[in-house]
């Protein structure tokens, strides 16, 4: 992408957010809005500013956890669809049980695991678990399924196992689907940590979240809320370089030919 093409892209959404953060700034200006109700911006940015040291802390703490349990639900999602597409039968049999898994809200389940499991980690990374795993497999398999027919039916031509028309064919048609899902599952991890942590922590921007609720400090909150969405724009960064990088070639259809184009 160039650089031109780079800003005309940019622009319009970072114009968009200048003029709601002007707007927010002049509307508490004027109607005089107290500062625990709504804080203005530069409210905000003092506060980001004066509270650096001590959100580093729980920022870090919060991003450890996050990457952990983004890592290892990404594992699992993975393992589950790749399971799920070549055993059919099984697929049958687990894929409503993952839709049912997926009604049950975090907030519910989370004390559970705290009562089951204790105040440490384990809990905490079985929740971001479960948030991440099912839109990397859900996105796995459909990608999975979408493989050129064309193709398939040329490598068994040719005597390919199964193994390998998985391997060479299936897995990296699959990774633009896969990397769909990455991105959602990168932003709800953030998501989890943040839901585990309001439950039992020490530190972490929930449990930030947590003692400036209790203290009515909206200021503060706005501070962690803006904190949640750094990061979720990182982790979903570096899912797209990523895939800049692994994914050079895209699945194109002309009419009803169907075929392969690099980047």
């Amino acid at each position: 992408m160039s650089k031109n093409s780079w800003w005309r892209n940019i622009w319009p959404p970072l114009t968009a957010v200048l003029l709601f953060l002007l707007l927010w700034q002049v509307a508490t200006s004027f109607f005089h809005i107290e500062k625990w109700i709504l804080p203005s911006p530069l409210n905000i940015g003092h506060e980001l500013l004066a509270g650096a040291p001590s959100l580093r802390d729980h920022t870090m703490a919060t991003l450890k956890l996050t990457l952990i349990g983004f890592g290892i639900g990404t594992a699992f999602g993975l393992l589950v669809a790749c399971l799920l597409h070549v055993i059919p039968v099984l697929k049958s049999a687990l894929y409503p049980l993952m839709i049912l898994s997926q009604n049950i809200p975090t907030i519910a389940l989370a004390p559970l695991l705290m009562i089951w499991f204790g105040f440490g980690l384990l809990p905490k990374i079985i929740v971001i678990t479960l948030v991440c795993f099912f839109p990397v497999a859900v996105a796995a398999m459909d990608g999975l399924l979408r493989t050129d027919r064309t193709m398939m039916n040329y490598m068994q031509m040719i005597g390919a196992s199964r193994g390998q028309i998985f391997w060479k064919l299936e897995l990296p048609h699959a990774l633009p689907s896969i990397f769909s899902g990455l991105k959602i599952a990168a932003t709800y991890s953030v998501m989890g940590a943040v839901v585990a942590e309001w439950i039992g922590a020490d530190k972490g921007i929930g449990y930030y979240m947590v003692l400036q609720k209790s203290a009515f400090r909206t200021d503060r909150m706005f501070v962690a809320i803006l904190i949640i969405v750094a990061l979720s724009l990182l982790m979903v960064s570096c899912i797209a370089l990523l895939e800049k990088w692994l994914v050079r070639w895209k699945p194109q259809q002309t009419g009803h030919r169907k075929g392969w184009s690099l980047r």
